[in-house]
């Protein structure tokens, strides 16, 4: 019988990510045991009889006691506090690693919770999920094929970080590395943005008089716009307020590009209007598309 590359998991926040992440490398033979914590008692129960984690713990420190890998599956908001709670149970050469959509305000808790030990945290970020939350929707082949972003600092510890790329390969996911400035500026546009606009398209027509009507009307293209407007309101709130400057700054192009947009329309510029969709469907088409 082979050695699992990982002796004991622990999962703190066995949610959608948490939950797959377990899964994968329980299906694939890559763990021992997993153990788990969290805020709910229901889910945590839910994530046992489902064979997700073996046991649950009732504090942060017991939870991480023993375990080689610590995978920090919490909102944002949350993290912080974890961090300084795991900082006194972890054993000397466990890793820690979150799955946060923010890197500059993950890595700052960290460097002050964990102190000398934040060498042996590697920032990371699967890109990868769906709108549904709670261990019941996680899946063990959420992963394949997903890019998995890992943000490591230059003091973050070389092996610490390869153990963190093998686990997420062994999950499925291609993992690739960037700065996280980088990270934080990208996902601003390509993730940060979209829910920030969903939200606030469906919270525009909820509030007009005839918002039933409208709803009651919307085809495919609504549904497809406002998806993601389904998505758990505390992670994007955290989301939004630690990346807060890489958001405003994006948000503030897009409210220029509507300008133009408004502007347009309101003078019959049709070629204006053509060119714009022309140039946004070849990129799309080429980009999105092409991947498939």
């Amino acid at each position: 019988m082979s050695i699992p590359m990982i002796k004991k998991l622990a999962v703190i926040g066995v949610g959608l990510i948490g939950g797959s992440l377990a899964r994968a490398l329980r299906e694939g033979g890559h763990v021992g045991e997993v153990v788990g914590f969290g805020r709910s008692l229901g889910n945590l129960e839910t994530a046992a009889d489902l064979g997700v984690i073996d046991r649950a713990e009732v504090s942060v420190a017991e939870t991480v006691r023993d375990a080689d890998m610590i995978v920090v599956a919490v909102p944002v908001g949350r993290m912080e506090g974890i961090f300084s709670q795991l900082a006194t149970g972890m054993m000397d050469g466990a890793v820690v690693t979150d799955v946060g959509s923010v890197k500059r305000a993950v890595v700052a808790m960290a460097r002050t919770a964990l102190g000398v030990r934040c060498s042996a945290f590697v920032p990371g970020h699967p890109i990868a999920g769906t709108e549904h939350t709670g261990v019941s929707a996680s899946k063990a082949d959420l992963f394949e094929h997903h890019r998995i972003i890992l943000t490591p600092e230059d003091d973050t510890d070389v092996a610490a970080v390869a153990r963190v790329r093998a686990m997420w390969q062994a999950a499925g996911g291609d993992v690739v590395s960037m700065s996280v400035a980088e990270h934080d500026d990208i996902l601003a546009v390509c993730s940060h943005l979209p829910h920030v606009l969903a939200y606030a398209l469906v919270d525009l027509l909820i509030r007009r008089d005839d918002h039933k009507t409208t709803f009651d009307l919307a085809a495919g293209g609504f549904r497809d716009f406002t998806r993601i407007a389904s998505s758990d309101p505390t992670m994007w709130h955290d989301i939004c307020l630690g990346n807060r400057d890489a958001l405003v700054k994006v948000l503030k192009d897009y409210q220029q590009n509507l300008d133009d947009l408004l502007s347009a329309i309101d003078r019959g510029d049709g070629q204006w209007l053509m060119d714009t969709f022309m140039r946004a469907k070849r990129a799309r088409d080429t980009y999105i598309e092409g991947q498939n």
